[in-house]
């Protein structure tokens, strides 16, 4: 490539405006910022006229040569739309073939999508042999045959689609799997078909990772047609360089890559925007982490710009449309403020927003001859820097009150979303991006300083252009014959070059993000989270110029959007009344179904059980996410679940015990079997001492707080469950229950009965101790995929009464109750005190800290992960820094004293907060959920409460079994955070109130 062959085109197109800007690199460290020409405008209704548009005008107004153009960037909401809108002339329907052997069974493809979006693409799916388990070993090979089966079955629906998701194939290799089975697809079926590899389009997370194959199979042909309409003006124009799409973490993928990977561009816009403000404020300033706020014409987008210069992303899962995901998204959070604001008076006070005239600002506004106060003209009121419009119309015509309230209010506003999206007390620089900045102030509260860089309102664009070349690795290592810092040097490596092969130069890439994950009951084994990232080379540039992207067998369909929605326009399909409506509930005045003094599990029950479940897990346990969605499966399937109080069993009655064991990591991508089951059907066969006629949970906290729903419903053993568990909470060994403190039999868990899922049972009729149970257990574990169900020998409705932690199923209901209330009455901010409302009131639990996580540390030891969070406090009432020290489950919540570095083993009694057995629990201060220790990420807005444990536990042989020298804690004594109040069962309180 010549020398003079340097410029780079960005172009925006979103719903109301393309954007287009041309930059010479070369020339950033200048004044001008390389900035050759920019250009906005209305977005046309086909989006090549508008990119054509653009970039004629640009070459001009600054007298360009198509000739030194390097590349263009082009940054799209054309494919998120078609989704959102439900819009089947762009989505194509899709087959699943899940490799996966009998995982998986009890959550089928789309199992918690939108209804309407379902039935929209989802044509076929079918289970068929194959999967890893966590150590590389195989579950099944594939089956040659089952797949051509399926290929039959697909060409008879006339579906062009597939996507191949195998378990655990993000770390398959060896196997190669997925691949193996594309292979035959394509020979049965033709080239013409699309087949989509789950592995390549996200990580870890067999559920989100499919949806994110699924959808992105689904709009494949629609956005190779799209980006094929992008590619013909560059030509037409005599352009001959590649065209790059903007993914969702700030950096390019070659056209040819975005035809095959649309998903990875569906929320590019706000990365563009606010790697568009690092480049305006140069890398000299952007060495530290700053503050981008975007302000448009109806919302101010506002995301955190890490040091590294990529933008702080969400945490584990993603929501689009009501689909959940896995991959990385930015976080942003939007408030109603933008230069298209309704400013209006309610009740003497004036409001600006969230109402907004929108695109329609040059008509409605007051300065262009409008009748619509809005915050342009206000801004332009206030100011005689600000020229917009007819300044005439509004200076000197709104009053000095009213003007003074809108600078107030605006600025309050900023300052408020500054502040939430913070992960420290010290001030932050703020940079205002976005047409709409001229509305915000020069000045915030928290900002060390505001910068509204020239060019701002182009910044999507700039961002576009300036985009960088990226690659991750998401897999499992062995730590058995490396360190792990050997493993790290060794993906950091790979994933190097996996950046310089997409395109980035050698020596410019580096290392932006690095995670290590132990996992828990797995021996020697991490998840490792490597990316890395770097500038494109544009000398080899002349390798990415787009070849047609377009596939035979591609439908003519329109690529058009409506100029003046942000969003195209819906199918034509009513699916007003296909989508689930649970969420509409009337909270207040719902109420539980008890016959009888049986309590009949709902789904509105279900949602609440399961939240409330996850935060008395105490960050262990395992997200119930995957439990919920197989109880609710079966009550939709006509299934019935029944509850009944422990103060309602007989003497005689005999209650089982059932749960599963082994590592969360595991649970997310190998979902459960049927070794729930085969653990209670062997038990039974073996064990003499009858059937069980109830079934209680083994722990309320996690995913095993829903396991007696699972156990005992009318498909599976059909007998009630009871209302508590043998732990209040989640522990990390089953010796750490009540059976075992109360210690009226020498040993509780033993007859036990072990089931794998995949054909392997263990039965263990006697042994020495609950210990030796306990670590037998987990020996076999690394042998049976690191995932087991366990089945426990029934004990008498007497010891039940006597051992169990009370009515934990309804509170886990109330806790959830107040969080989904929370939300629906955008009480947020306020959940950790209604949570505190539903275990007893402040004598039983205490808001502990609000903040934001600024430290996380693991580590693996005797098959357990154990570590400690750091969070820094927001506000004058929670200040300062408190540590969480977890193993597998938070321990402990201590004070950490200004300016003191205290070791682990160094802290104070008086800096304790909460300590076990009371229950410290860390719950995400956006939604109410809790979030649980393989989840801890950096930058977290959380909430730490504490719940007085159970007088279960607070005996002297409850606290030395559940208390602090059972977690190595020898040096900190326990005391009670508050007085225990017992739960009211859900039973009691509503009998014949239905």
């Amino acid at each position: 490539m010549s020398a003079s062959r340097n410029l780079r085109i960005g172009v925006d197109v979103g719903g109301t405006n393309t954007d287009g800007v041309i930059i010479d690199p070369t020339r950033s460290g200048e004044v001008d910022k390389g900035i050759v020409a920019w250009h906005k405008a209305p977005t046309t209704s086909d989006p090549s006229h508008g990119i054509a548009d653009a970039i004629t005008t640009m070459f001009k107004s600054a007298s360009v040569d198509s000739s030194s153009v390097a590349s263009v960037t082009i940054g799209t909401t054309h494919f998120v739309n078609a989704v959102i809108t439900r819009d089947s002339s762009r989505l194509s329907s899709v087959a699943v073939l899940r490799l996966s052997g009998p995982f998986s069974k009890h959550a089928p493809p789309c199992v918690d999508w939108p209804v309407s979006l379902k039935k929209l693409i989802l044509a076929h799916y079918a289970l068929i042999k194959g999967g890893l388990e966590v150590d590389g070993n195989l579950i099944s090979d594939i089956k040659e045959h089952e797949i051509v089966e399926q290929c039959k079955i697909i060409k008879d629906k006339g579906i062009k689609s597939i996507v191949v998701n195998g378990v655990f194939s993000p770390i398959d290799t060896v196997e190669r799997q997925e691949e193996r089975a594309a292979e035959i697809i394509k020979r049965e079926l033709g080239e013409q078909v699309d087949v989509v590899l789950s592995k390549t389009v996200a990580n870890l997370g067999f559920l989100e990772r499919e949806n994110a194959a699924i959808l992105n199979a689904s709009i494949l042909s629609f956005a190779r047609k799209t980006i094929a309409s992008f590619q013909s003006p560059i030509k037409k124009l005599g352009l001959n360089c590649p065209v790059f799409i903007t993914q969702n973490d700030g950096t390019i993928l070659s056209g040819e890559a975005a035809s095959r990977l649309p998903i990875r561009t569906f929320s590019s816009g706000p990365t563009n925007s606010m790697r568009g403000a690092a480049f305006l404020v140069g890398k000299q300033e952007h060495s530290e982490a700053m503050m981008v706020v975007d302000v448009g014409g109806t919302t101010t987008d506002v995301g955190l710009l890490l040091a590294n210069g990529f933008p702080r992303q969400q945490a584990a899962y993603s929501e689009l449309s009501g689909v959940r995901m896995n991959f990385s998204y930015p976080d942003v959070k939007s408030i109603g403020l933008g230069g298209g604001s309704l400013i209006k008076k309610t009740g003497g006070r004036l409001q600006v927003g969230p109402e907004s005239v929108g695109y329609k600002l040059p008509e409605k506004a007051l300065v262009f001859g409008g009748d619509v106060p809005t915050a342009t003209d206000y801004t332009v009121a206030s100011s005689f820097d600000v020229s917009i419009g007819k300044p005439e119309k509004v200076r000197g015509k709104l009053s000095d009150d009213d003007i003074a309230a809108f600078k107030s209010e605006t600025k309050d506003m900023l300052e408020r979303i500054v502040d939430t999206m913070k992960t420290s007390p010290e001030d932050i620089p703020v940079l205002l991006v976005g047409g709409g900045a001229v509305v915000a102030p020069d000045s915030l509260k928290g900002a060390s300083r505001v910068v509204k860089p020239k060019w701002s309102g182009v910044a999507n664009a700039i961002g576009a252009a300036m985009a960088r070349v990226s690659a991750v690795i998401d897999t499992v290592k062995s730590t058995e014959q490396q360190t792990e810092k050997e493993i790290l040097a060794d993906i950091s490596k790979d994933a190097k070059q996996r950046a310089i092969d997409a395109g980035a130069q050698a020596e410019s890439v580096e290392i932006v993000e690095v995670e290590s994950l132990p996992l828990q009951y797995v021996a020697n084994k991490t998840r490792f989270i490597v990316r890395a990232a770097g500038d494109f080379d544009f000398s080899r540039a002349h390798d990415f110029v787009d070849l047609d992207v377009t596939k035979a067998g591609d439908d003519v369909a329109t690529v058009t959007e409506d100029a003046q929605d942000a969003v195209a326009p819906a199918s034509t399909k009513d699916t007003t009344d296909e989508d689930d409506t649970t969420g509409e509930v009337d909270i207040v005045a719902y109420r539980p179904k008890i016959i009888n003094r049986e309590w009949w599990i709902s789904e509105t029950d279900l949602d609440w059980i399961t939240i409330g479940c996850y935060i008395l897990g105490t960050g262990g346990g395992g997200s119930p996410y995957s439990t919920m969605l197989r109880v609710r499966g079966i009550l939709r399937a006509g299934g019935t679940i029944k509850v009944i109080s422990p103060d309602d069993l007989k003497d005689e009655d005999r209650v089982g015990c059932g749960g599963g064991a082994g590592s969360p990591t595991v649970g997310i991508e190998k979902l459960s079997a049927e070794e729930m089951m085969d653990a209670q059907n062997s038990l039974q066969e073996l064990f003499k001492g009858g059937r069980a006629t109830h079934v209680i949970p083994l722990e309320i906290g996690g995913s095993n707080g829903l396991q007696g729903l699972v156990l005992g419903a009318s498909s599976n053993m059909n007998v009630p469950c009871v209302d508590g568990d043998w732990m209040g909470r989640a522990y990390p060994t089953k010796w750490q229950s009540t059976p075992v403190v109360f210690g009226e039999r020498e040993i509780v868990f033993a007859p036990v009965c072990v089931a794998d899922g995949n054909g392997n049972t263990l039965y263990m009729p006697t042994a020495t101790s609950d210990l030796k149970v306990e670590q037998i257990i987990r020996s076999a574990l690394s042998q049976m995929g690191s995932s087991v169900g366990v089945a426990d020998a029934p004990v008498t409705g007497d010891e039940t009464r006597r051992w169990a932690v009370e009515h934990t199923i309804s509170l886990s209901w109330r806790i959830g109750r107040e969080v989904a209330r929370a939300r629906k009455e955008n009480r947020i901010d306020n959940v950790a005190e209604s949570i505190i409302d539903a275990v007893g009131g402040p004598e039983t639990g205490r808001v502990l800290f609000k903040g934001k996580i600024v430290g996380v540390e693991r580590k693996l030891w005797n098959g357990h992960v154990y570590g400690e969070v750091i969070i820094e406090g927001t506000g004058a009432q929670h200040s300062g820094k408190v540590k969480i020290p977890f193993k597998n489950e938070n321990i402990a919540a201590i004070r950490m004293r200004d300016g003191e570095e205290v070791e682990t083993g160094q802290e104070r009694n008086e800096d304790v907060l909460a300590i076990v057995p009371d229950l410290v629990s860390v719950i995400d201060a956006q939604n109410g959920e809790a979030i649980g220790t393989p989840e801890y990420r950096y930058g977290l807005l959380v909430l730490v409460i504490g719940i007085t444990a159970s007088e279960r536990w607070t005996s002297p042989k409850g606290v030395e079994i559940g208390g602090p020298n059972a977690f190595g804690l020898n040096h900190l004594e326990y005391k009670a955070l508050g007085k225990f109040v017992k739960p009211v069962s859900v039973i009691d309180e509503y009998e014949g109130k239905a």
